[in-house]
């Protein structure tokens, strides 16, 4: 898919204010290039300047989207992006940042306000192709749709995420999912999740109480887990690429080991691109499928955990399925 295919058309609204992208980057030439290919591809653009821009004075300078490049982070651009998170959630605009996956946990616990898309090491095209599709998402009537493909892997994204919701709500009986539209079906799920506390299980067998089985042995989620890698050496690897299911056993097994999960681990367990595991991660914590967690010893970084509903739907998915259970300590 080449930029072009997101051409943006330049008439103004009624109000005579054509939507426009905000760009910061630090180095001009990369600000210089990104602004290019938006530009390329039909976008208005506003050159933001530097990271270091965020610091100083009023953030003023926003379009209906904002577009960073922050692929290494430092006390400085964690500050800067904290606080463009909080004037992009006050303003509703939406933000895309591009990042490493050096710098993915740094820069995903910065931005806990405005439900940004984080792309990882992506290519020109790819920034680009990010860009339509949040204007693409908030009904802009300006941008030309997008190719069918293309659309249609969005729509599927979230109908696939919906169904494992409801599969798991099916399993819990708890009803705590989040809807279609996001809103959870019981307080405390669902979007825009806040940080919560983590918390760790004295031992595995004691989650729940007695209406509710407790997890398998995590050694036997791990060797599931090792068992689902092993397609890739016999079989071509996408056949069985299901980054959902991936993630959902690497959280349980974590959950019965007592390990905290950042995000980083996390899009590797996926055994997908990062990008692509990001965006999983968001449909996944939108729905009320994980939870976001605060680390309590530093607020710079987060986690990511399965969220009550989920850990009653995966244990009694595992008793259904005969998985050994763990044994009581």
């Amino acid at each position: 898919m080449s930029a072009t295919d997101f051409a943006y058309d330049l008439a103004s609204d009624a109000a005579g204010l054509p939507s426009r992208i905000a760009v910061f980057a630090d180095g001009t030439a990369r600000r210089r290039e990104m602004l290019g290919d938006l530009a390329g591809a039909g976008f208005r653009t506003i050159d933001g300047g530097a990271l270091d821009a965020l610091l100083g004075g009023p953030i003023t300078l926003l379009g209906d989207v904002v577009l960073v490049d922050c692929p290494a982070v430092d006390a400085q651009h964690l500050a800067a992006l904290a606080r463009l998170d909080m004037r992009v959630a006050q303003s509703g605009a939406r933000l895309i940042v591009s990042t490493s996956m050096k710098a993915l946990d740094d820069v995903f616990a910065a931005l806990d306000q405005c439900e940004p898309q984080i792309l990882v090491t992506p290519s020109r095209a790819e920034r680009v192709v990010a860009v339509g599709r949040v204007m693409a998402e908030i009904a802009d009537p300006r941008v030309r749709e997008m190719t069918e493909e293309d659309r249609f892997d969005l729509l599927r994204l979230s109908q696939q995420v919906e169904a494992i919701a409801s599969k798991l709500d099916g399993l819990s009986g708890s009803g705590r999912f989040a809807g279609p539209h996001g809103q959870a079906d019981n307080a405390g799920e669902g979007r825009s999740l806040p940080d919560t506390p983590a918390h760790q299980p004295s031992s595995p067998a004691r989650l729940y109480d007695s209406q509710n089985p407790p997890l398998p042995d995590p050694r036997m989620v791990r060797r599931i887990i090792a068992g689902r890698q092993a397609h890739a050496r016999f079989f071509d690897g996408a056949l069985f690429v299901d980054p959902a299911w991936d993630m959902l056993l690497d959280l349980t097994a974590a959950h019965g080991e007592g390990q905290k999960v950042s995000v980083t681990s996390l899009c590797i367990s996926a055994d997908v691109p990062a990008t692509t595991a990001l965006r999983w991660l968001g449909q996944m914590v939108e729905t009320g499928i994980f939870r976001r967690i605060a680390d309590e010893t530093d607020r710079r970084r987060a986690f990511i955990a399965l969220s009550d509903a989920s850990i009653e739907a995966m244990s009694r998915y595992f008793a259904e399925v005969e998985v050994p259970l763990a044994q009581p300590a």
